[in-house]
């Protein structure tokens, strides 16, 4: 028994290539609506500082935009520009970054709770890249609230 190719209507025909040249969109709307909703929820996450306890002093210091800024946790990590990088790496990183600048500026923001021989240790380091000048960040006091005074 021989099979016979089925022939297709001039109708069935036309139908056959109107449907493959349409494209259906809604798939990729889909997916650009989770890749949208998933940078929303992750955009505020990554834009987050580190978390560092400042000292605080009457007079508040914030860095300037001209600076470089380093970042010493409690947990003796120091970043600078968003990286983590060894002590023992800190003054190549640090004349990498001021070759061919003309002010040579670093911010320090330390927490309060390091070791105060690392913090001396960090900012001699600071002094051997050729820094010019170094500020320390911190917080202002906070107002003390009437119900506290006796």
């Amino acid at each position: 028994m021989a099979l016979k190719p089925q022939s297709l209507s001039p109708s069935k025909r036309g139908r056959i290539g109107t449907s493959l040249s349409e494209i259906n969109v809604t798939p990729f709307i889909d997916v650009m609506l989770v890749l949208l909703v998933i940078f929303m929820v992750t955009a505020p996450m990554m834009q987050s500082g580190i978390g560092v306890n400042l000292p605080q002093a009457e007079t508040q210091s914030a860095p300037a935009e001209e600076g470089l800024t380093i970042t010493i946790t409690k947990d003796r990590f120091i970043h600078v520009e968003g990286a983590v990088i060894n002590i023992n790496l800190l003054e190549r990183t640090l004349r990498g970054y001021f070759a061919g600048k003309k002010k040579k500026i670093v911010y320090i923001q330390a927490d309060e709770g390091i070791n105060y021989g690392f913090f001396v240790d960090t900012l001699d380091i600071i002094k051997k890249a050729g820094v010019e000048a170094v500020g320390l960040v911190t917080e202002p006091i906070e107002p003390k609230s009437a119900s506290r005074k006796k």
